[in-house]
Parts: structure tokens; C-alpha cells; sequence
């Protein structure tokens, strides 16, 4: 008979797994890995610190696998890394100030929120692409890009889920139409964000670490071995998987409360 650490391992394993193959193809796996911590009895402070070190390592292998298009960016984008770090560490710093008990009932929201912008990704980025418009006024979009790269690393530090979505819009908005060099430019600016975070989580002792140790191994077989299914299944079939998980999860805590 397994015993219910092993479940534990095997279940916390499996959904690090599923996150790194999803963020690999689609983006949106903490929508996986952070409600599971929370069912396996993690209490949503420590889950959202937990998964947000356990997933990192994966995030490394997605900018990885753009660095030539990350070479051909201009340098003025890495402008974007200073707000990406300040909002990041703000973040996780008031993630630790937050009681356990303000954030269960913040997080069904957090997770709705983040699975509605998931869903309506293509939609905000067409909304807001102006990039002939951003062509003409470079200084003042990129100033407006920096205060938004703010906000968005504010609630990455803090939650996390959808941050990549809220980053192609920003980027979309200051003029930048290359879907490939985006992406690149997303995956760094949130190793940057969730690697400040992890630390401060690191640091203050918020992470529980029999998890984070298996879940790491599975991000990163994850994004490795699994977007190879994830890529079978395609794009608009992983996105949708994504959105019910989302919304199944979101339900269940509304419930739950």
C-alpha cells in the first residue's frame, strides 16, 4: 500500500510536471501547480511561495530556448529588467506580510482573474496593439511600458498566474510585432520577477521544501520532455485544458470558503 507521503510526492510531482509542460507550449501552469499545494494541505501563503520556487527552474529552460531572439532585442528593452526586479521583491514582501487567512479568501479571485486574462490573452493583445502608434512616440510608450512592467511584476511577486499575458500586451503596446523575440523578452523579464521573489521566499523561510525539491525536478522534466505532448496536442487544445483547470479550481475554492 503507497503511503500518503508518497501520494503526497507523486501528486506534487505530477502537477510541477503538467505546469512546465504548459508553460513551455501556452503559459498559465501556475494555474495548475499553486491550487494543488493547496489540496495537498499547504496553506495558500506557503503553496504560493512554494510554487513559485519549485517552478522557477523551468522558467530558465523557456528563456533558454530563446536566446537568439533574446540577441536581436534592443537594448533598450532591458530597461524593463529594473522594474521587473523592484516589483518582484515588493511583491514577495507583501505576499509575507499577508495573513493566511486574508489570502484564502483573495485567492479564488487571484485565480479567476488569472484565468479570464488567460482566456482573453489574443483579444488584449489585439486590443492593445498600437505598435504604429508606439513607432512615433518611443520615449513616452517605453515610460508608460516601465510604470506597467511595474504593476505586473508587483502582482507577479505577489501571485504570479497570467503575468506573461499582462507582459505580450505591455510589449505589444510599445511597438514590438515579433511574436518569437516577445516571448523571449517575456521569459526573461519573469526569471527575473520570480527569481526575486523565490529568493525573498528563500530567505524568509516560506517555502516548504520536500516539495519544492520534487516539484523542481518535475517543472523542469516537464518543460523538457513533456511540451514534446504538449506540442501533439497543440496550442488551442493545451490553452483550453489550462482555462478548465483554471475555472474547476476557482469554483471549488469559492465553494470551498
Amino acid at each position: 500500500m503507497i503511503s500518503p507521503q508518497i501520494t503526497h510526492s507523486l501528486i506534487a510531482f505530477a502537477a510541477a510536471f503538467t505546469a512546465g509542460s504548459i508553460n513551455s507550449v501556452a503559459g498559465g501552469g501556475t494555474l495548475v501547480s499553486f491550487p494543488t499545494l493547496i489540496w495537498l494541505g499547504l496553506n495558500s501563503v506557503t503553496a504560493n511561495a512554494t510554487s513559485t520556487v519549485a517552478i522557477w527552474p523551468g522558467s530558465l529552460g523557456a528563456m533558454w530556448g530563446y536566446r537568439r531572439e533574446l540577441r536581436t532585442a534592443r537594448a533598450r528593452m532591458l530597461a524593463l529588467v529594473v522594474p521587473s526586479l523592484i516589483g518582484g521583491i515588493t511583491g514577495a514582501w507583501l505576499l509575507r506580510f499577508t495573513p493566511p487567512a486574508l489570502f484564502d479568501k483573495l485567492v479564488p479571485f487571484l485565480i479567476l482573474f488569472a484565468t479570464l486574462l488567460f482566456m482573453a490573452q489574443e483579444a488584449v493583445q489585439r486590443m492593445l496593439n498600437t505598435a504604429e502608434a508606439a513607432r512615433h512616440q518611443s520615449a513616452k510608450w517605453l515610460a508608460g511600458a516601465i510604470g506597467f512592467q511595474l504593476l505586473v511584476a508587483l502582482y507577479g511577486g505577489y501571485f504570479g498566474a497570467g503575468i506573461g499575458i499582462l507582459m505580450l500586451a505591455a510589449l505589444s503596446v510599445i511597438g514590438l510585432t515579433d511574436i518569437h523575440q516577445m516571448n523571449g523578452l517575456k521569459n526573461f523579464f519573469a526569471v527575473c520577477i520570480n527569481g526575486v521573489a523565490a529568493s525573498y521566499f528563500i530567505v524568509s523561510g516560506m517555502v516548504y521544501w520536500p516539495d519544492v525539491l520534487i516539484m523542481a525536478v518535475g517543472a523542469i522534466a516537464g518543460g523538457i520532455g513533456g511540451a514534446g505532448l504538449a506540442r501533439k496536442l497543440g496550442r488551442t487544445a493545451v490553452r483550453r485544458i489550462v482555462i478548465f483547470i483554471g475555472f474547476a479550481m476557482a469554483v471549488s475554492l469559492f465553494i470551498k470558503k
